[in-house]
């Protein structure tokens, strides 16, 4: 078993309680051991594109730091950090990138942090789960299925966050194609459509609803045109925005027919033959279980 460091952040802890269980599930079968970061705090949320600010990088840097004091401890194999929220992973990869590269930024950071009992070195390396997927090799995901996905059309949604800025993104930013290897290992079949790397709204949910569920209603039709049954993602905020949403979708388009939006470790968990219990689908809106029923995935 694999020992890695791995924040879940706060939305995983409530919200996205699916994702977090059926992440640690999937992790299991593959040889993988996800141990909570010690004492981790709020990532911050979103990257400051400020370029003289400093205090918006010490929350992220500050779980840098307890990867690297676990690593030191021996509670884990590798200065790997793994992440799953898509936000997450690149407030805490950006944040990581400034300390290593802006110099002037680091000393005044290091100063801010003169009461932590160690000093941050840059060693630890933000990776998403699915890069970690992808270092394994697919044949070993192939390996782990016990129940394949045959005949469900999946719509791998990226969304901003997983593949920009250029550099920071775990896959090439116009073409990527580690979430639809997914699901190709797990015995789906790849629905591919121009918008999966389209932003969904984001936040603008909050003050902008009727804006973002026409973004959303944009995502979901196209994915649809194109043939896709269910659309997967690695984002929490994408999971609000292109799932619970739908019901003030179909309000405003009354011919918009639903369509489940699940995680992607989720999937992994049906195809690895977990029950939809275990895969965490109870929260999912749409409920994604009469589909996976009338296509013999679940049991009715």
């Amino acid at each position: 078993m694999i020992r890695l460091a791995y924040y879940p952040g706060c939305t995983l802890k409530d919200q996205a309680k699916g994702f977090e269980d059926s992440a640690h599930l999937v992790a299991g079968a593959l040889g993988l051991e996800l141990v909570e970061l010690q004492r981790w705090t709020c990532c911050g949320t979103v990257h400051s594109l400020a370029t003289d600010d400093v205090m918006h990088q010490l929350a992220p840097i500050r779980n840098l730091l307890r990867a690297q004091e676990m690593k030191g401890e021996g509670l884990v194999d590798d200065d790997r950090l793994v992440t799953l929220c898509a936000m997450c992973y690149n407030t805490l990869k950006r944040a990581n990138s400034v300390f290593q590269e802006d110099e002037e930024r680091r000393e005044k950071i290091v100063e801010i942090m003169t009461k932590e009992e160690h000093q941050y070195q840059g060693r630890v390396k933000v990776v998403h789960l699915l890069e970690v997927l992808r270092g394994l090799g697919w044949q070993r995901v192939r390996e782990a299925v016990k129940k394949p996905l045959e005949g469900l059309r999946v719509a791998p949604y990226y969304g901003c966050l997983l593949l920009r800025p250029r550099g920071v993104g775990l896959d090439d930013t116009d073409n990527p194609t580690i979430m639809e290897n997914m699901v190709q290992a797990l015995g789906g079949e790849v629905v591919d459509f121009p918008y999966k790397q389209k932003c969904c709204g984001s936040y603008q949910t909050v003050h902008m609803p009727e804006t973002v569920s026409e973004l959303a209603h944009r995502i979901l039709s196209q994915a649809q045109e194109m043939g896709a049954e269910l659309l997967v993602t690695a984002c929490p905020l994408c999971e609000y925005n292109l799932g619970r949403m739908q019901d003030r979708i179909a309000r405003r388009h009354p011919g918009f027919q639903p369509i489940p939006v699940i995680y992607f470790t989720q999937l992994m968990a049906l195809a690895f033959g977990l029950g939809p219990g275990e895969a965490g689908f109870s929260p999912n809106t749409p409920d994604p279980t009469p589909l996976l029923e009338e296509r013999g995935l679940l049991e009715g």
